[in-house]
């Protein structure tokens, strides 16, 4: 940091996949800054096979090749890119990678020597430090160059307060682990740069330690951090229970949940839902950040956000000063409303798919995915949504298919489940219009039935009736229905395979049956001519 090094600025290259090479990129940008301000060089060191080892590496998908890594780091700013070649490097190991660029950084000697701040990018750090005698900046959001030395931005006491940190030791290499979203890559279009290749002597196996495999974060593991919509808890939630809110939030909106540290001390939720420097980083449409008072060492995980809500009982907080929209209330008594809200506004949308002759009812936007969207926001399994609503799994499992599309009752049920009044989103006269709807729909779909309302002003009653027509030989559902009530068959033409809870039995011309129509059941023609019956449904 004196004469005894030179200028130049280095960033370790991280190769074992896209995400993390990009951190790499994000402190590159920052360290081009910084050795533009003194007049040095920037470069990157990465660490990678040689040549004809070059097939080995290969075969591990996610990892960056090395050829199109020199070309990205020279893109975005580096003057030089130090390849550091061993057959012992093949797998990536801190203690072998921290050995090996030891050596090259007593030997070039830069000043500044920085790593994204990841889990293996805080073991290179520190191990490479140690072995240089060196000082290393922990978790900075930011670097300078001043005349006494390099200073890091660093949050303390829980992102509460800011401390400046420096190096004590001004007569050598320094260096520095980087919150590396704070920072975003720069293209430095037709960038001059220099690659060197260094063979680095044989580094022998750690005695004791022996890299097996590796793997690739289970996507389950990522869904917060590829999620649309996150919504997050801090410690102003004050209990378990009070976090309970931010997953029914979650839940209702089709988002993952997250937190703020406290919460995850306090085992509220579990560690790998933690949002910041030291947890993951989200960059979702909308984030919902309550109860969090905006500490830097959260907030540094959540800048790439869209949109950003934060609801605080405190109007001081710090989370407004990067909030889109700040809203200033007592999270215990605001959620709830604004929970059942947001159930309301989705029950509302899956009504208009349902009456919508223009909407797509397949794919993203179709009734059935947005069923099945909703289920696994509340943690259901198709076992239990089906209970909730009095249906089957197998009917459940149609539904979210879009092969068959449901009745008014089931949005009621469902509302129901919720907790949702179903006058907040359903309207009476809505209520006819999605049943003929309903019927139109599906006949257009199995032209396998249809149906006559005999009672037309008697939509909203209790009691109504119906004119069945089933095909020749074909089933008036797919599978067994149930609903809430009682029904009343008559066989006017035709045989007709009745079934009820599992077991069929066979209704000529001129029979009935009545039962309670809560038991799954379903309708077949048997004859070689539709089959008509008089049907009578009385609902509660």
């Amino acid at each position: 940091m004196d004469d005894a090094t030179t200028k130049d600025i280095w960033v370790f290259g991280d190769l074992r996949n896209e995400k993390l090479s990009g951190f790499s990129l994000n402190v590159l940008a920052k360290a081009r800054e910084l050795s533009r301000t003194v007049g040095g060089k920037t470069a990157v060191v990465i660490f990678g096979p040689s040549d004809d080892e070059q097939e080995e590496i290969s075969t591990q998908s996610s990892h960056i090749p090395v050829r199109i890594a020199e070309k990205e780091y020279v893109a975005h700013g580096a003057d030089q890119v130090y390849v550091i070649e061993n057959r012992d490097v093949i797998m990536p190991g801190s203690e072998i990678y921290a050995r090996s660029l030891a050596d090259l950084v007593r030997e070039r000697l830069p000043m500044l020597v920085l790593f994204a701040l990841t889990d293996f990018g805080r073991e290179m750090a520190a191990m490479t430090a140690r072995i240089s005698n060196a000082g290393l900046i922990a978790d900075c959001v930011d670097l300078r160059i001043e005349e006494n030395g390099i200073k890091g931005v660093c949050p303390a006491w829980g992102g509460e307060i800011v401390a400046e940190i420096g190096f004590s030791d001004y007569h050598g290499t320094g260096f520095a682990t980087v919150q590396p979203n704070v920072f975003s890559p720069v293209e430095v279009p037709g960038q001059p740069g220099d690659i060197e290749r260094i063979q680095s002597k044989h580094v022998d196996e750690i005695r004791g330690l022996k890299l097996l495999d590796r793997s690739p974060e289970p996507a389950e593991r990522r869904m917060l951090e590829d999620a649309t919509v996150v919504v997050v808890g801090g410690a102003g939630l004050g209990s378990s229970d009070g976090f309970g809110m931010v997953r029914e939030l979650a839940g209702a909106l089709g988002g993952e949940v997250g937190a703020t540290r406290p919460p995850v001390l306090q085992h509220w939720v579990e560690e790998e839902r933690m949002i910041g420097q030291t947890g993951k980083t989200v960059k979702p449409d909308l984030l919902f950040s309550i109860g969090t008072s905006g500490a830097m060492q959260y907030t540094a995980g959540i800048m790439k956000s869209k949109t950003i809500v934060a609801i605080n009982r405190d109007p001081n907080a710090s989370i407004f000063e990067v909030a889109d929209l700040g809203i200033v209330a007592d999270a215990k008594t605001f959620m709830p409303l604004l929970t059942a809200r947001a159930k309301q506004t989705v029950m509302r949308k899956l009504a208009d798919v349902l009456t919508d002759d223009k909407v797509v009812q397949t794919g993203e936007d179709g009734f059935g995915a947005k069923i099945e969207k909703l289920r696994k926001g509340q943690g259901w399994s198709r076992e239990s949504l089906a209970e909730a609503t009095g249906q089957t799994p197998e009917f459940i499992a149609r539904v979210e298919s879009n092969d068959i599309s449901p009745p008014v009752s089931f949005l009621v049920r469902l509302a129901g489940a919720l907790s949702i009044d179903p006058g907040t989103f359903l309207h009476k006269e809505e209520q006819a219009a999605i049943r003929d709807q309903r019927a139109k729909a599906f006949i257009k779909r199995t032209r396998s039935y249809s149906y006559q309302t005999l009672t037309p002003e008697a939509e909203n009653s209790h009691l109504r009736a119906f004119m069945v027509t089933i095909e020749s030989h074909h089933a008036h559902k797919p599978v067994e229905y149930k609903h809430e009530g009682e029904e009343f068959i008559f066989v006017m033409n035709g045989d007709l395979e009745f079934t009820l809870g599992g077991r069929p039995r066979v209704l000529k011309k001129g029979e009935s049956i009545h039962f309670n129509s809560d038991i799954p059941h379903k309708l077949k023609s048997l004859s070689n001519e539709p089959t008509r019956c008089l049907v009578m449904l009385y609902t509660l």
